[in-house]
C-alpha cells in the first residue's frame, strides 16, 4: 500500500489513478471529467450495512442520472466478490476493486476501527462527490448509513442549483 501521499480533501484533485471495476475497464483520473461523480467506500461486500447502503444509492439512480452523476462504491474486495455481490442486489453502477488498499489510501479511509474493544484495519465508511472538472467538493466521513444517499443527492442537486 502506498502511503507517500496525503490523503485528498476538499478543493483538491486526484492524482493520477487506475483502479479495476466491475465493468471490466479501468477507472481512471480521466474518467471523473465532464459529469459528477460520487465514490463511496465501504467495508465489505454482502454485510447488512454495506448492502443497505448500496440499494439505497441503486434505487436513486435514476435520479443521480438526472444531475449527471455518475456513482462507484468502492472496497477492498476482490473482483470476484464484487461481481457476485452486484449481480445478487441487481447494483446498476460499477464497483471499485482495491485489494491493495492504494486507492483507499488517496482518500485516507483505510484507518484503525475498534468494535467490540477489538481493533483491526479497516475502511472507514466514506463518501466523496467530485465537480465535472474533477474537483473533490464534498466529502462525508465516518458515514450512518440510513439517508445517507438522498443526502447525497441533495447536495448535488444544492450545489448545481447555486452555480
Amino acid at each position: 500500500m502506498n502511503t507517500s501521499t496525503p490523503p485528498i480533501k476538499v478543493g483538491d484533485t486526484l492524482p493520477n489513478f487506475s483502479v479495476e471495476t466491475t465493468a471490466e475497464t479501468p477507472f481512471t483520473t480521466e474518467d471523473l471529467i465532464g459529469h459528477y461523480t460520487v465514490i463511496y467506500f465501504y467495508p465489505k461486500d454482502s454485510t447488512p450495512g454495506c448492502t443497505s447502503e448500496g440499494r439505497d444509492f441503486n434505487q436513486r439512480l435514476a435520479d443521480f442520472k438526472a444531475l449527471n452523476t455518475t456513482i462507484y462504491g468502492a472496497s477492498m474486495d476482490s473482483m470476484k466478490r464484487h461481481n457476485n455481490f452486484k449481480a445478487k442486489q441487481g447494483f446498476e453502477f460499477e464497483l471499485i476493486s482495491d485489494p491493495d488498499g492504494t486507492f483507499c489510501h488517496l482518500f485516507g479511509v483505510y484507518q484503525l476501527k475498534k468494535n467490540f474493544g477489538i481493533e483491526y484495519m479497516g475502511i472507514v465508511r466514506s463518501t466523496f462527490l467530485f465537480d465535472p472538472k474533477g474537483i473533490l467538493i464534498h466529502e462525508w466521513r465516518k458515514v450512518k448509513v440510513k439517508g445517507h444517499a438522498q443526502e447525497v443527492l441533495e447536495t448535488i442537486q444544492t450545489h448545481q442549483g447555486n452555480q
